[in-house]
């Protein structure tokens, strides 16, 4: 039986296109895209294309507002200590309590370190940011807002235009990390005042070890990496051109299919969803149902623990992932369902299914088949259900 891939937000397939696309650039078309000479200009204007290609994508105005890295990791760091750089008065940093250890690990580092306040806004039951708690946190001494674009455990997308609005009111800067949102909603920079936004290669069918920031053209950047003149010098080092021209065609790619993708997308998660939850009981969906990604959906399962039930799903030839981290030998729930407050019982069981244009609907209702029988089996090993009449149900006396 062929594998199912459902984690699509943890990285993606890269198309056959892009590695063709890529391939003559490691042999034939080897040149260093600094050099004079015909090898060298043979990969300048293949780079030169690429980020032209990710400029219609995103809806950048201009091509010199992309800057190429490493990766969304990379992307967010340089454009955190950029605005706190540039903005040496103001001492401030807003954050929200579900971004990606990205941003969270640096907020923490920033304030223990080198005495940067920062404010992580928190959310509600359905990860949307509390507004007014955004609101009370701006001042005169904020120099940035920093919030994901859409959320990689639940899908649930923050109103970034609005609130970007809110951060320029107070003279701030305002970066959005869109690792996860790129290529699954529609992006036009231009018609924004987002001033800064990360994106990595790998989320949309590109190769792994690349990303890029968007700076809108007048905001002052300070380099993460100094050295040469490359990316207008404001990112040293010799560029990844065989990825970059990967990137750039997985764009291409993603532009031209996404209005018929993304409804038919949508279309297979609902059913995803719908048909799991009418199978099983003690289970619910996560997230903002209005305002999600139409690829992602994370479904907690009450009263077992979600590493089970991945173990479960990879014997079949099943991949998704965990709403839990192990860390130093203890299973937590993830800090985006902590912050949900969702419960305990149902955070620990926590399952992220992440959707993508390959996806078919025979996969999906393979999977609907199959989990109903895995929770089945791992509650007839919980303590929190009976096994009365060989069918486990829940205990009441465990409520």
């Amino acid at each position: 039986m062929d594998p199912i891939y459902l984690d699509n937000n943890a990285t993606t397939r890269v198309f056959p296109e892009v590695v063709q696309e890529m391939l003559p650039f490691f042999s034939e078309q080897f040149g260093n895209a600094s050099s004079i000479h015909a090898f060298g200009e043979d990969v300048g204007s293949a780079l030169r294309k690429a980020r032209r290609s990710l400029q219609a994508l995103i809806g950048a105005e201009f091509d010199h507002e992309i800057i190429f890295t490493s990766g969304g990791t990379e992307s967010n760091n340089a454009a955190i200590r950029s605005a706190l750089a540039a903005n040496p008065q103001r001492t401030e940093f807003i954050t929200s309590a579900v971004e990606h250890p990205a941003i969270l690990s640096l907020a923490d580092w920033l304030e223990k370190h080198e005495g940067i306040t920062v404010h992580r806004i928190p959310v509600d039951k359905e990860g949307r940011l509390d507004i007014d708690a955004y609101r009370e946190a701006l001042n005169s001494k904020t120099a940035l807002v920093s919030f994901m674009w859409a959320n990689n455990e639940t899908g649930t997308i923050f109103p970034v235009d609005g609130l970007a609005e809110l951060a320029h009111e107070a003279g701030a800067l305002f970066h959005t990390d869109a690792v996860q949102a790129v290529g699954k909603v529609p992006i036009d920079l231009k018609s924004t005042e987002i001033d800064m936004m990360s994106l990595s290669s790998h989320k949309l069918h590109g190769p792994k070890g690349l990303g890029a920031l968007y700076v809108r053209k007048g905001v002052r950047f300070r380099p993460l990496l100094r050295g040469g003149h490359q990316e207008r010098g404001r990112r040293g080092g010799t560029e990844n051109a065989p990825a970059i021209i990967g990137l750039g065609k997985a764009a291409d790619l993603t532009l031209a299919t996404m209005a018929g993708d993304l409804p038919r997308i949508a279309a297979l998660r609902d059913r995803l969803e719908e048909g799991i939850v009418e199978k099983v009981g003690h289970c619910f969906v996560t997230g903002d149902a209005r305002d999600r990604l139409p690829n992602t959906t994370t479904i907690a399962f009450e009263y077992i623990e979600g590493e089970a039930i991945l173990m479960l799903l990879n014997k079949q030839g099943i991949a998704a992932s965990s709403g839990s981290a192990c860390t130093s030998g203890s299973l937590e729930p993830s800090h985006v369902l902590r912050a949900m407050d969702i419960p305990f019982t149902a955070a620990h069981g926590a399952i992220r299914f992440s959707l993508s244009r390959e996806t078919t609907e025979a996969e999906v209702d393979r999977v609907i088949e199959a989990v109903p029988a895995i929770i089945d089996q791992l509650r007839e090993m919980s303590p929190f259900w009976s096994n009365e009449g060989g069918k486990a149900e829940f205990n009441p006396e465990y409520a």
